[in-house]
């Protein structure tokens, strides 16, 4: 039985596919107004409150640990990677030549302390010294008065024959040696009450601790014994250690980098924005970050703390001078500075130097551009290096209670 054959097919006219190629076109631009009116509408309720950035990175306080002073290498307790509390040594230089320096300053004071006292000491001696020059004088002039007195009465009866010429020409010899003992006497009281006076200038209104040279004694006690506990650098606060350059045996300077310090748990983003999305930025207003580490699983919720003063370029090392030659207008950034989460943030630690992608939800427009609140508090400190202020002060104390006190006469 033979099948049946079908009726051939014509192809469509144009007016057909006219038609058709109409109505694709029409379904094509409504479903672009469709879709532009969906963003149009999403933009005027939802998009425009938010400016986006990928030119953002985390930052922190990244501590260069600097010796105090200079010395050679002798242990390295702490290094890359390490993390460390506030307070606890990193690196250890050779004392000897400190502590020899400290165990001079300590001998000098005391011997010091001791010519002070011994200063105080000669007040009474030196008053003592005046007394007894005022008794000799007292005692001169009451043998020329005596002798005054004898030679009126025996002069008279030199006429008469009752006294010899002879006794009163040795009378007025004695006068006149008494007088002479007498302005002696005189002068030598003047120069011990000038010896007291100076004797009591160099302790008038002190005492032997509060001395000029005492304090000045003191005070280099103080500067050796500091510099005997510098020799072992100290955490300024806690964090994890970066970039250790120095080597054991090493002679480091005063102030010469050693290694790093990075608190991690003080953070923040540098989110940087163009200058066209600065005017819908706030100080206070929330945002939402995404780090390239962990990516959207993870999200990161922060403030904006304030903006930068100028822009990048403004603060580079060689900034654009474009007041001469040709001259291409480049889009400028300003970094905005975000706060994070510490919660967030400890859940999720971060590294300094981090990319991540900012969100600021700008419709709140009730903040500030500027900050106008001046910083009472300092913006970060440490208490590590008190102890060592005290340890140097307990140092000159204990010399100075050490040292003898001169026993007055």
């Amino acid at each position: 039985m033979n099948a049946p054959v079908s009726a051939p097919v014509s192809p469509p006219t144009t007016q057909a596919r006219s038609q058709l190629r109409r109505q694709g076109l029409t379904l094509i631009a409504v479903a672009v107004l469709l879709g532009g009116a969906g963003w149009g509408g999403w933009h005027w309720m939802t998009g425009r409150h938010y400016q986006t950035t990928d030119n953002a990175y985390v930052a922190g306080n990244v501590i260069q640990i600097t010796p105090q002073v200079g010395g050679t290498v002798v242990s390295i307790l702490a290094d890359d990677t390490d993390t460390v509390a506030a307070g606890q040594p990193l690196i250890r230089l050779d004392a000897a030549d400190a502590q020899l320096a400290q165990a001079q300053a300590e001998a000098q004071l005391g011997q010091t302390l001791r010519e002070v006292r011994t200063l105080f000491a000669n007040n009474a001696t030196l008053q003592a010294q005046v007394s007894l020059r005022e008794a000799d004088l007292a005692r001169a002039q009451a043998d020329v008065t005596r002798i005054e007195d004898d030679l009126k009465r025996r002069t008279p009866l030199v006429a008469d024959g009752a006294v010899g010429q002879e006794e009163v020409q040795h009378l007025r010899a004695q006068l006149s040696a008494a007088k002479s003992s007498s302005e002696a006497a005189r002068a030598a009281v003047l120069a011990a009450r000038q010896q007291l006076a100076a004797n009591q200038t160099q302790t008038e209104g002190t005492t032997p601790a509060q001395h000029p040279s005492v304090l000045r004694a003191a005070a280099r006690v103080r500067e050796t014994s500091l510099a005997s506990q510098r020799v072992e650098l100290l955490a300024p606060s806690e964090g994890q250690i970066a970039r250790r350059s120095v080597q054991l045996g090493q002679r480091v300077q005063a102030g010469s980098p050693v290694m790093s310090l990075v608190d991690m748990k003080h953070l923040w983003v540098d989110a940087n924005f163009k200058e066209g999305q600065l005017p819908a930025l706030r100080i206070g207003q929330p945002a939402e970050l995404v780090s390239d580490v962990y990516g959207d699983d993870v999200r990161y919720h922060g403030t904006v703390v304030g903006l930068g003063a100028g822009t990048g370029a403004a603060f580079s090392l060689l900034p654009a001078q474009n007041a001469t030659g040709n001259w291409i207008k480049v889009v400028q950034r300003v970094p905005v500075r975000i706060a994070l989460d510490p919660a967030e943030l400890a859940a999720h630690p971060l590294r300094v130097g981090l990319s991540m992608e900012v969100t600021v939800d700008t419709q709140d427009q009730s903040g500030k551009v500027l900050s106008e609140a001046v910083r009472t508090e300092p913006v970060a400190q440490t208490q590590v290096f008190e102890a060592q202020a005290r340890a140097a002060q307990s140092d000159a104390q204990r010399v100075m209670a050490a040292a003898p006190a001169a026993k007055a006469p």
